[in-house]
C-alpha cells in the first residue's frame, strides 16, 4: 500500500479512459520481460492495458525502445497463449513500433512532428473503425538522443490538445534506469494521472475531507485495505462526530469481505458521525445487498460508471 500526497491521482491501469494522458514510472525492471527479462513491471500493466482496450474495440499502439523485446516476443508475452493479442496483431488493431521511429526518425526529436505524427495515428484508427486509440510509450528514445529534461517537460505539457477530442489515450513510461527520481517526480507533475505500477495494489491518498481507496481491495490487499479505512475513521472519530468522504471511485475490484468491513466499521462510529462513500454502480449495489442502508453513519453516493464496480 503506497500514501499519494492529496494533489496526485494515481490509478489503476484498467482505470484509464479515451483522453487520458497518464505515465508510469516504474522501480524495478528486471525480469518483467522487458529489456532485463522476467518480473511484473512493466509488462503485467502493459498486458493488462492492451487487453482492456482491445476488447473495447479501440487501437492499440505500442512504442517500445528499439534494444527491447522484438515484435513478434512483446506479441507472444502479451497473448499469453489466449490467441487474442495474435489475432488483434494479425487484423491490424494491434501496432508495435519503436520509440526513435515515432520521436526521432531523422536523429532529432521535433515537437510538432511528434504531436502530428500521433494525430494521425488517431485519424487511422477511426479511419479503421476502431472506437480510439491508446498507446503505451517507451520514453527512453530521450536520454538516447541526449534531450534535455526540460525540453522533455515542455513537449509533455503541449501535447494537451492530442487528448481534448477524447479518442486518444497514453502512458508514458520513464524507465528508472534511464531517468533519476528528481525527474521522473517532475513528470509525474506534468502528468494529469499516474498509473500504478502494479496489479492488484492499493493507494491510498489523504484529502483535506477525506480519503481516496485507488486499486483492487480483494485477498491480497484485505488486510491493507481493512486497517487504512480503520485509521481513516478511527482518526476523524476521536474528537466527537464528524463528517468523513471516502471516494472509491477509482477502486476497480472490492470483494464482499473488504464491502462488509466497510459497513462494520462505519456502524461502529459516534452517533451523528456520517461517512460518505463516493463509489460506481456495482460496489454501490454491493454495498446495498450486505445492508449499508441500515447503517445512519452511512451514505452511499453513487456516481455512475458501467466500467467501474466491485464484485
Amino acid at each position: 500500500m503506497t500514501t499519494q500526497h492529496p494533489g496526485e491521482r494515481t490509478v489503476p491501469v484498467e482505470r484509464l479512459r479515451l483522453g487520458d494522458h497518464a505515465c508510469m514510472g516504474p522501480t524495478d525492471v528486471a525480469g518483467g520481460g522487458g529489456r532485463d527479462g522476467g518480473g511484473e513491471s512493466p509488462w503485467k500493466v502493459f498486458t493488462a492495458y492492451t487487453r482492456t482496450s482491445l476488447a473495447r474495440g479501440e487501437k492499440v499502439l505500442l512504442v517500445m525502445d528499439p534494444d527491447d523485446l522484438t515484435d513478434d516476443e512483446v506479441v507472444a508475452l502479451l497473448d499469453r497463449g489466449s490467441g487474442q493479442v495474435v489475432a488483434a496483431r494479425a487484423g491490424g488493431q494491434l501496432s508495435l513500433k519503436r520509440n526513435t521511429e515515432i520521436y526521432a526518425p531523422d536523429g532529432r526529436f521535433l515537437e510538432q512532428r511528434t504531436i502530428d505524427t500521433y494525430a494521425a495515428e488517431v485519424d487511422r484508427a477511426c479511419d479503421e473503425g476502431w472506437s480510439g486509440l491508446r498507446i503505451a510509450a517507451d520514453m527512453s528514445w530521450a536520454p538516447r538522443i541526449n534531450l534535455g529534461h526540460d525540453r522533455l517537460l515542455d513537449y509533455e505539457a503541449s501535447v494537451a490538445p492530442l487528448f481534448a477530442d477524447p479518442l486518444f489515450t497514453a502512458i508514458c513510461w520513464y524507465d528508472r534506469q534511464r531517468f533519476d527520481d528528481d525527474f521522473t517526480a517532475r513528470v509525474g507533475k506534468v502528468h494529469p494521472l499516474l498509473v500504478m505500477e502494479q496489479l492488484d495494489s492499493l493507494e491510498v491518498t489523504e484529502p483535506p475531507d477525506g480519503g481516496r481507496i485507488s486499486g483492487t481491495a480483494e485477498l491480497s490487499t484485505r488486510t491493507e485495505f481493512v486497517e487504512a479505512l480503520r485509521e481513516a475513521l478511527e482518526r476523524r472519530d476521536d474528537s466527537g462526530p464528524s463528517d468523513f468522504v471516502l471516494d472509491l471511485r477509482d477502486l476497480c475490484f472490492m470483494e464482499a469481505h473488504c464491502a462488509w468491513q466497510l459497513i462494520s466499521l462505519a456502524s461502529s462510529l459516534q452517533a451523528g458521525s456520517k461517512v460518505t462513500v463516493r463509489c460506481g454502480e456495482l460496489l454501490g449495489l454491493v454495498l446495498e445487498q450486505l445492508g449499508a442502508g441500515e447503517v445512519p453513519q452511512l451514505v452511499v453516493s453513487v456516481e455512475g460508471d458501467e466500467e467501474k464496480g466491485a464484485g
